[in-house]
């Protein structure tokens, strides 16, 4: 007996966006470093996993980190988060992990190749943007990054200030247009 695609009951998980052909899941962001999109100019961005502790996942849950400080160094061949602080899980035992301990950051070969490559060029350095969960997963998004001057951060603002008036102009004469 044939039965519509309509009225076949949904699946749910991972058969349903294979089936549906997504790509991968929502992303529940835990931790962004607002201050690297000030400061640098994003080049290139990556989403790498994270190799973590059990403790560190309880903590990265809970909300508690920080990516401030934060950069990625490219050593042997591996990429490594350096300063990011995910802060010990308070009903943690003797297993607890270390707050600002480097963590290995899990990417293709080629990836780490380009980014190797280009951050030994003069001004360019790899940062943490965001820590969030995707499909049970931590995962980390880092961008090739060049630093900005001091009159390049001016002129960013500038823009953006410049922007926000003129959708406020706009906006302003659209709602005078309907009204009147």
């Amino acid at each position: 007996m044939y039965v519509p695609k309509e009225s076949q009951p949904k699946q749910g998980g991972a058969a349903a966006k294979a089936r549906d052909g997504e790509k991968g899941g929502k992303r529940k962001i835990v931790a962004q470093n607002k201050k690297a999109r000030h400061d640098y100019a994003i080049i290139d961005t990556y989403e790498a996993g994270l190799v973590l502790m059990g403790t560190e996942v309880k903590s990265l849950r809970e909300g508690r980190t920080s990516l401030a400080d934060g950069f990625v160094q490219i050593d042997r061949g591996e990429a490594w988060l350096h300063n990011a602080h995910i802060p010990e899980y308070h009903q943690g035992s003797w297993t607890n992990h270390s707050a600002r301990r480097k963590r290995k950051l899990l990417l293709h070969r080629e990836e780490i190749d380009k980014l190797e490559a280009k951050s030994q060029e003069t001004g360019h350095t790899i940062v943490p943007l965001a820590i969030y969960f995707k499909d049970g997963r931590a995962k980390a998004e880092i961008a090739l990054a060049r630093g900005k001057k001091e009159y390049d951060k001016r002129q960013t603002l500038r823009e953006k200030q410049d922007r926000r008036e003129s959708d406020r102009a706009i906006a302003a004469a659209r709602r005078r247009q309907r009204g009147g």
